[in-house]
């Protein structure tokens, strides 16, 4: 599990599953570089587990047709059920509960 490794461990693993990834697509360390428009050096120290930029692991990302993954880093916030109670009984509030009309609209 994630929550019980060091920062170093998880991008140590972040970085053998790319290159797990680049491996099963047949394709070399300069070749990810080339079509991430990465240097080499980025994704060898990435697959070694030493950090990098965001923006280049969308690069690589893209490359290998992961980019949809990076939803799940922050995914959409859900709304609890006691918040949606409070938001519905929020809009009832808002909603008239009866129309009456002014004399001037019932003359017509």
């Amino acid at each position: 599990m994630l929550t019980m490794m060091s920062d170093p461990a998880i991008l140590k693993r972040l970085g053998e599953r790319q290159k797990q990834m680049r491996i099963r697509m047949e394709m070399t360390q300069s070749e990810l570089a080339e079509q991430a428009g990465v240097s080499l050096l980025t994704v060898a120290n990435f697959e070694k587990g030493k950090s990098i930029t965001v923006a280049n692991l969308v690069k690589i990302m893209r490359v290998l047709g992961q980019l949809e993954n990076l939803e799940e880093i922050f995914p959409e916030p859900r709304i609890s059920p006691l918040q949606l109670r409070e938001m519905q009984a929020a809009y009832k509030k808002r909603q008239p509960e009866r129309v009456r009309k002014s004399k001037k609209t019932r003359a017509l």
